[in-house]
């Protein structure tokens, strides 16, 4: 990943079927996307972002269809989607339990979550404290909700999900923001035999 851009690329790489993304932000994450994903939802509740979101899709180089909607209300029925996409949004929600439930809720059985996100700095390092200060103070104003100190591995965890891929790193490699400490990976919902 490192050297090839940012890692919200990787994150669409081998995928099939129906997908839904999460917060597709400008919808950057379109065109990356391979011939076998039949469709993607890309939830956007930012009205701004949409709009751009339906810019980025009549490129795109298969079928988008942009909802507004929230992560805690996601649209779609229990197992309607064989993955889900996540980049950058576990920071912004403001209950993760809560949007990782409704993920779990569209995903079908065996199918999976691609993620990369902001997370905790090392236990007892000076990023951590310093994570921990921003988080309490201006950082999730100025930055749409985004809490640099969430422990998103285990909250995945926490809402059953088993990780099979997972991969910590800053980024941009060499920065001590308090946004750069983050992971990327691959998760299934527990049931049948992941076939994507």
């Amino acid at each position: 990943m490192a050297g090839r851009g940012l890692p919200r690329l990787d994150l669409a790489a081998g995928l099939s079927g129906r997908v839904i993304e999460v917060g597709a932000g400008n919808g950057r994450m379109f065109a990356p996307y391979p011939l076998g994903v039949t469709e993607v939802v890309a939830v956007e509740p930012e009205r701004r972002l949409r709009a751009a979101d339906e810019r980025a899709a009549s490129t795109a180089p298969v079928p988008v269809t942009v909802i507004d909607g929230l992560a805690e209300a996601l649209p779609g029925g229990d197992g309607e989607f064989d993955a889900a996409v996540v980049a950058l949004v576990l920071c912004t929600v403001p209950d993760q339990a809560s949007a990782l439930a409704e993920v779990s809720r569209v995903l079908r059985p065996g199918g999976q979550l691609r993620f990369f996100e902001h997370v905790a700095a090392e236990e007892a390092s000076g990023l951590r404290r310093a994570q921990r200060l921003v988080d309490a103070t201006l950082w999730p104003t100025l930055f749409g909700g985004c809490h640099t100190n969430r422990d998103t591995v285990a909250a995945l965890e926490a809402a059953g999900f088993v990780i099979e891929e997972l991969r910590r790193f800053r980024f941009p490699a060499a920065s001590n923001s308090p946004s750069s400490p983050c992971v990327h990976g691959r998760a299934i919902k527990p049931g049948a035999v992941n076939q994507h």
